[in-house]
């Protein structure tokens, strides 16, 4: 054992995290859950939202049987949708191809969508005890700074740096400890801003520390300002309160969700309504514009509201529009600013 597994070991016993609701029962479907919904997302704001999924889809085989509207529902307002969708993928794959027994082998799970080899490696590590080296982002960062590996952690050989630094400190014993130990001294002590290095385990060893290069590691991806894109909503309201959805395309922004209709800034919105036997009724009301900060852009969206009436030639597609209720709502996946503006145009 490592030095550094020893005193993260050492350290969890004392401080760790040991009730995190996937530890309870620590089921590889449980795990796996877990596991997607922590990549890029926080502990503290995963939790309601994995009691609330695991109540409802209960195993693997419940999840698969679901409808993805049903998977997206519950996912809603976590972010980065391909996660639920992929997770919907893989249980209709672990189903169909493994009997619904969920797969114990490197190779098997990283063929499940949205599985890499760190996941992997985690679900093998906590739920089956095998000994399967991690890095998420956590683990590149007390690993980046303890072996001092400077460069971006996205490129080529910084990562096979961290890789081969994260098998030689995986021990033979405690894996699913040390497993957490190592995620949880990354999310609690050894933060991107601040680090906790009076208290932390490794402060005697750390080349970071040494060198009082904290800040500077890991090193950053260099990146240009956020393009813009603007683009337009027609919140489109029948004289019942109920508000007009579509269902966006499965791949793409927000796929799989549901939307407002998106309109073209040269086309008024009177235009749009005849072309899909609408007519607009009353003012048209715009809304403060409302920003979405996405990974490689930033979204400004335009909110326009007004009343429609279905003209008797009407006939909408169920499976591409709905006209959602808010009082009654329907259980489908909505995006975090369709949710916001939702509840502003309820109002």
């Amino acid at each position: 054992m490592s030095y550094l597994s020893e005193r993260v070991l050492k350290w969890f016993d004392q401080h760790g995290r040991h009730d995190l609701p996937w530890q309870c029962n620590p089921s590889p479907y449980r795990v796996w859950v877990s596991e997607i919904m922590l990549q890029q997302t926080q502990v503290t704001t995963v939790i309601p939202f994995f009691k609330r999924f695991i109540q409802h889809f209960e195993s693997v085989d419940t999840l698969a049987n679901a409808e993805i509207d049903e998977v997206l529902h519950q996912w809603s307002g976590l972010g980065y949708y391909a996660r639920g969708r992929n997770l919907h993928r893989a249980a209709n794959v672990i189903v169909s191809e493994y009997a619904g027994q969920f797969p114990n082998s490197i190779e098997d799970l990283i063929k499940l969508p949205g599985v890499g080899r760190s996941t992997a490696g985690a679900i093998l590590a906590l739920a089956y005890g095998q000994r399967y080296p991690i890095l998420d982002g956590n683990v590149k960062r007390v690993l980046a700074r303890y072996h001092e590996v400077y460069g971006w952690p996205g490129n080529s050989d910084v990562l096979r740096q961290l890789w081969s630094h994260a098998e030689y400190h995986t021990p033979h014993k405690r894996i699913a400890d040390y497993t957490q130990a190592i995620m949880d001294l990354g999310a609690t002590l050894c933060v991107r801003s601040k680090p906790s290095c009076n208290i932390c385990p490794l402060q005697n060893s750390c080349g970071a520390y040494a060198a009082q290069s904290q800040a500077q590691l890991p090193s950053r991806r260099k990146r240009n300002p956020l393009p813009i894109k603007n683009i337009y909503f027609l919140i489109a309201r029948a004289e019942n309160g109920s508000t007009l959805l579509y269902k966006r395309p499965p791949h793409g922004i927000w796929g799989g969700l549901w939307s407002f209709p998106e309109i073209n800034a040269n086309k008024n919105v009177e235009s749009w309504c005849q072309d899909h036997n609408l007519r607009q009724v009353g003012e048209l009301l715009q809304h403060p514009v409302l920003t979405h900060t996405f990974t490689h852009f930033r979204l400004a969206i335009t909110p326009l509201e007004c009343v429609v009436v279905e003209d008797e030639r009407s006939v909408m597609d169920p499976d591409r529009w709905l006209w959602y209720n808010i009082d009654n709502p329907a259980r489908i996946g909505l995006s975090k600013p369709v949710q916001q503006l939702l509840r502003i145009c309820s109002n």
